[in-house]
């Protein structure tokens, strides 16, 4: 009986998991889309690397997508069964709402064991692709666009200006390039008309002019005494190098040792170098820094021990003025002044960079943290989703996916918080990274009680039968007050 019953909520529950994860990951990889419009439009990229970007994106959502399609489908599955009193008989036949969710969750615990193998194996390799292909995307120059009657100064040491485009894009029309590839004045070449392509191998840019002139100016930097040349052509053929617009292939090793770049075992040793960065190298350069500005603090013995001033009669010393003769004063306070003003300067840039080494050990426990617990909010998430399921006792997208999006929206601000503060340093990184974890499971052990007593926590009767009998009890005390 159990077998059937543990095949029964399992077939109700694999079909809106998968559906529901797919969409999930669609609005995650649009929302990238729609957050890096700007970078992407207008690059000429091909079909190819748009999909391989696609990949990347797509992995690297796939921890968050997790939970929502956990949580979304678990609503969906126990407010199908409870919409349609198959919950109600199961629960009739005396079994128990917990044995009733166990292949569940199971399940729940496999899937966060596989967004956390995920997230500790594949994503920093997905991670590390992306981040260097957007890297070359971003920097590499827009497509090649020559619009009428505008100077366009894209490529490198020329400004082209055509008067008039066909409607094919191919033919132009008056046709200005100015030319800048020496230190003298600058070269123009002027064509009533034009044909305008790109090389087979897309390299170069043809300008394929007819009727026109060339203005050329020769002779050596410096010199007043230079020739100018005009020469008219029928036909003439400028080409253009278009290297400049391709997409650079910058090696992964640029970001390799970025913090999210790395898995749990390197994150775990990158955090062990950066305590020993703030603890000893920190004290040990701040004394060489120090000692340095002090020729007592280099030829100081460490045996040696202060001995007992004898008590000699002098006038009295009020400031360091008395023990300095005037004709040296001025000297060696500006001495001083210049050995303090060192001193200071260069404890500053070890404080700023122990500041950026507490900054960057933040971040690193914070990714290290991050891998467990939004693998693990798998498994909360299914805890408050099952529960809720049984008690709504809704099926369908209209109610789950409401109560769904507001709890995952609760989940994901207070992750976001967590995870500022512990950037900020207001709070651990352990406890920031876990906040949402540790707020929602009381939540989960909540409905899950209320649902294994049949609770009416989204009943409106209830709540207007608890209202009414506290209004009928409050006239009563006015009246007795009376």
């Amino acid at each position: 009986m159990f077998k059937k019953l543990d095949k029964l909520i399992l077939k109700a529950f694999i079909g809106p998991f998968i559906a529901t994860f797919f969409v999930t990951l669609f609005v995650l990889v649009m929302q990238f889309f729609w957050k890096y419009i700007d970078d992407l439009v207008g690059k000429g990229l091909d079909l190819l690397s748009i999909l391989e970007l696609t990949g990347y994106v797509t992995v690297t959502a796939i921890p968050l997508a997790l939970p929502l399609a956990i949580l979304l489908s678990s609503i969906m599955t126990f407010g199908n069964l409870g919409e349609s009193f198959e919950l109600v008989a199961i629960k009739s036949a005396g079994i128990p709402l917990l044995r009733f969710m166990q292949p569940l969750l199971i399940v729940s615990l496999l899937v966060s064991l596989s967004a956390f193998l995920i997230s500790n194996y594949v994503i920093p390799v997905a991670q590390l692709k992306f981040t260097t292909m957007l890297y070359d995307i971003r920097v590499a120059k827009p497509a090649f666009d020559i619009k009428e009657g505008v100077f366009y100064t894209k490529l490198p040491g020329f400004a082209i200006k055509v008067g008039k485009k066909e409607k094919d894009g191919n033919g132009i029309e008056e046709i200005i390039i100015y030319e800048n590839q020496s230190s003298l004045q600058d070269n123009v070449i002027i064509a009533e008309k034009g044909v305008m392509r790109i090389s087979n191998d897309r390299k170069f840019l043809e300008f394929n002019l007819e009727n026109g002139w060339r203005y050329q100016e020769k002779g050596s930097y410096g010199t007043k005494e230079t020739e100018f040349y005009r020469l008219g052509f029928k036909k003439y053929k400028k080409s253009f190098d278009l290297s400049s617009f391709e997409v650079l292939k910058t090696p992964d090793s640029l970001f390799k040792g970025n913090y999210m770049m790395l898995n749990v075992k390197q994150l775990d040793n990158a955090a062990d170098t950066l305590v020993k960065a703030t603890t000893h190298t920190v004290k040990e350069r701040m004394n060489r820094e120090v000692s340095s500005y002090f020729l007592c603090g280099k030829m100081m013995d460490t045996g040696w021990i202060p001995a007992k001033p004898k008590p000699v009669l002098r006038k009295k010393v009020t400031s360091y003025e008395d023990l300095v003769p005037d004709s040296a004063f001025n000297t060696s306070f500006q001495r001083a002044t210049e050995k303090v003003s060192l001193m200071k300067s260069s404890l500053d840039m070890i404080a700023y960079e122990n500041d950026q080494r507490r900054k960057e050990l933040r971040y690193t426990l914070i990714e290290f943290h991050k891998k467990y617990a939004l693998s693990f909010a798998c498994f909360v998430l299914f805890m408050i989703g099952a529960p809720l399921g049984s008690i709504i006792r809704k099926g369908g997208l209209g109610m789950p996916l409401v109560i769904a999006v507001i709890f995952f929206l609760i989940f994901h601000l207070i992750n976001m918080f967590g995870e500022k503060f512990a950037r900020q340093g207001i709070m651990t990184s352990l406890g920031g990274t876990w906040m949402s974890t540790a707020i929602l499971i009381p939540v989960g052990i909540f409905l899950t009680y209320k649902a294994m007593n049949d609770s009416q926590l989204f009943n409106n009767e209830s709540y207007f039968r608890t209202y009414r009998t506290f209004a009928e009890k409050l006239q009563r005390w006015r009246a007795a007050r009376r």
